[in-house]
């Protein structure tokens, strides 16, 4: 029989994935099927796969200890070589590491995306130290890949578990720096537009139509002229491309958005101020720390490429 006591850097992580890690020689569906038929419990009590594991816990597997764990794992390819130039640290502890984002990294592969990533930059700069208990260091919330700026990445599973849920009750602080099209009527103001769900699947949209969810960005003007307004942005809610989306809708598209943006616009900025990317920046995030809860402040500014394209429109770089 095997034994293994929960630590505290996998409270919260549900049972059956901790045995999938954990015994990555056993099929998947066998792992169920041992839980069903009571080989694996969890402090001597019948166990079910998607409890959540707490600190301390032990958990029993019954069955041979060779044919459980079968063979040593292969060993893993090399990591991707990656700029360890483009990493720019804003903070780091034991628990987490923010960083600037430059515009043009994506946080995670996939979607065409091979590597250069936040999560082969990050794992390359901590070393031996990017895998921890069997978590290895991830971005910690989302930062469109054409978006610079404050992104945080936890170090630990219980980091990991802690910006979860901060992410989720939108407990964290987030200020934005962009660039939109147009004149704003008024020196501030509140988009309160609900949003639809960007990842519903077909299936969900026929069959209870369009899923909305509640979105609020507020926004503040810092400078502006005849052609576009430098705006300083707070979000209420974290709806993906939310600030691009919401000021799309109301007619003052986001300068440098490929997508739900104003191409000729694009174009223009490209040719008379020299925008070549999204004029979108994460400039300031506050949130709680994992370790006790006390409010952490971290700002990144504007990078220069951004600063250049203000300077040329006669805009000032504000900050409120």
């Amino acid at each position: 029989m095997l034994e293994y006591r929960v630590t505290e850097d996998h409270a919260g992580v549900r049972l059956d994935k901790y045995l999938k890690k954990t015994l990555a020689n056993v099929p998947f569906s066998h792992l169920f099927k041992m839980i069903r038929v009571k080989k694996i419990r969890v402090n001597g009590a019948r166990a079910k796969p998607e409890q959540p594991l707490a600190a301390g816990d032990v958990i029993s597997v019954r069955g041979d200890q060779q044919q459980l764990l079968g063979e040593a794992p292969r060993t893993p390819p090399p990591p991707p070589k990656v700029d360890l130039s483009k990493l720019d640290v804003l903070f780091e502890d034991d628990w987490l590491l923010v960083l600037n984002k430059p515009s043009g990294m994506a946080a995670h592969t996939g979607s065409g995306i091979t590597g250069g990533t936040v999560v082969d930059v990050v794992r390359a700069y901590l070393g031996v130290k990017a895998e921890r208990n069997g978590f290895a260091a991830s971005p910690a919330h989302r930062l469109d890949r054409e978006t610079s700026g404050v992104i945080i990445v936890a170090k630990r599973r219980p980091a990991m578990v802690h910006f979860t849920d901060v992410f989720t009750r939108h407990t964290a602080k987030k200020k934005y720096l962009v660039l939109v099209k147009g004149k704003m009527q008024k020196s501030s103001g509140l988009i309160d537009l609900p949003l639809a769900e960007h990842q519903q699947t077909a299936a969900s949209r026929e069959r209870r139509g369009v899923n909305l969810q509640e979105a609020r960005t507020r926004w503040e003007v810092l400078s502006q002229n005849s052609h576009a307004a430098f705006l300083a942005c707070t979000i209420e809610t974290g709806r993906t491309h939310q600030i691009r989306r919401h000021f799309a809708a109301i007619g003052h598209p986001v300068a440098g958005d490929a997508k739900h943006g104003d191409f000729a616009f694009n174009r223009e900025l490209k040719a008379r101020w020299g925008l070549k990317r999204l004029f979108l920046h994460a400039t300031r995030l506050e949130f709680p720390h994992p370790d006790g809860g006390k409010r952490m402040v971290v700002e990144a500014p504007l990078p220069p490429e951004l600063t250049e394209v203000l300077s040329s429109a006669a805009l000032k770089e504000t900050s409120k």
